[in-house]
């Protein structure tokens, strides 16, 4: 290994540099902000935990992404967050044990053992909310109107959502009666929406049987007239599968009507958290970005394993990502430069202007350096004997 070597990072880790890290950590306290200004109570939870925590509820959707340790105070298995919602849900139903609702906001960084795509690093700053103690389809609206909101406060032009909802491939699915592997092969296909493959391994079903719909499915994505041939391939489908495209139409009617300016879509193989999630699951994109800015569901299932199942939702959303695409106005007012001097009144000036400005005091090595470089653009000069901020010129 080469001096040089010693200080390289990890592929996907990466310093984050002025003035990024600015921008970074001004969306993270305006998105934080946005969150509380809605009821929701900001909670810090720990970088590693146990890794029965950190995987409850979420089958093996995190086993691959997390990074795992050995507690040498325990001996036991510790891993490294690779999500924040296992964390925000055990809080909820273990140590805050709050009777009827309860809102929870949090941000912070995420480790990867891989990146999510080819577009973002293993470390992302994950921010979200979650929402517990409440089925009513108002709290999947609420949710999704705040992520939403979140998404005009990081300043994205443009914003396409899509809705699905699990409860449909879940049905589907187990009427159809398949094997492990040939499930698994199936969800697989699903997720790629590879039409060959599901012709393959749907092609002898009935139109009308559950695999034929499933088969049918893979096709179906777009806005209003995607959940209509979606109603039609799903006629005959059981009362779970109905409801579940009523409740759709219902949240897309009321969202068009209060984000007219949002693509609406429906996408019947969003599978994503499949493992966890229990119905109402919702993604939003970007132009120019391939992957989700924001998602999330419902998931009514994980508080049962911390020993108080509490329905809940919630969305998250890589901060990183977002200042990346995002067309936030950056009015930032310079700093203003205080000289080399040993005044003693320039310290009781400098101390009262730092109260509402940013002031770089120089030292005796930046005597001869212009202010400009460190981000000035007025400067303390004394005239008449008094200290006053003036313009650089």
């Amino acid at each position: 290994m080469t001096v040089s070597d010693r200080w390289l990072l990890p592929d996907g880790v990466e310093d984050i540099l002025p003035p990024l890290a600015g921008r970074i950590e001004s969306l993270r306290r305006d998105v934080m902000d946005t969150c509380q200004r809605w009821g929701y109570q900001l909670v810090i939870p720990p970088l590693i935990e146990y890794l029965e925590s950190l995987f409850t509820g979420t089958g093996h959707d995190l086993e691959l992404q997390t990074f795992k340790l050995t507690d040498q105070l325990t001996g036991r298995m510790m891993g490294v967050r690779a999500d924040m919602t296992p964390q925000a849900a055990r809080i909820d139903a273990h140590t805050l044990r709050q009777d009827g609702v309860t809102r929870l906001c949090y941000a912070g960084h995420v480790l990867n053992t891989r990146p999510q795509h080819m577009l973002t690093g293993r470390t992302p700053i994950q921010a979200g909310c979650e929402l517990f103690g409440s089925q009513s389809e108002s709290a999947d609206l609420e949710v999704i109107s705040l992520m939403l909101e979140t998404l005009r406060v990081a300043g994205l032009p443009r914003v396409h959502l899509d809705l699905a909802h699990v409860a449909i491939y879940q049905s589907l699915i187990a009427e159809a009666g398949f094997d492990a592997e040939t499930e698994a092969t199936i969800f697989d296909a699903m997720q790629r929406k590879s039409v060959p493959e599901l012709n393959e391994l749907l092609g002898d079903c009935p139109t009308d049987s559950a695999g034929g719909q499933l088969r049918g499915l893979v096709a179906v994505s777009g806005g209003v007239d995607a959940l209509a041939q979606a109603r039609e391939i799903l006629k005959d489908a059981s009362e779970t599968v109905t409801r579940a495209l009523d409740q759709l139409a219902r949240v897309a009617d009321m969202l068009s009507r209060d984000f007219p300016e949002v693509g609406l879509g429906f996408d019947f193989c969003e599978l994503r958290g499949y493992n966890y999630h229990t119905g109402l699951v919702f993604a939003a994109y970007a132009p120019g970005h391939g992957d989700a800015v924001a998602k999330g569901g419902r998931y009514d299932a994980i508080g049962g394993d911390f020993g108080r199942a509490r329905p809940a939702t919630g969305f998250s959303l890589d901060v990183r990502a977002l200042v990346a695409l995002g067309e936030r106005a950056t009015h930032r007012v310079g700093a203003i430069w205080a000289p080399v001097s040993d005044d003693p009144a320039l310290a009781g000036v400098v101390a009262g202007l730092r109260l509402t400005e940013t002031v770089v005091q120089a030292l005796p090595e930046e005597a001869e350096v212009d202010p400009a470089i460190r981000g000035c653009d007025r400067a303390l000069v004394k005239r008449d004997g008094q200290w006053v901020v003036e313009p650089l010129s």
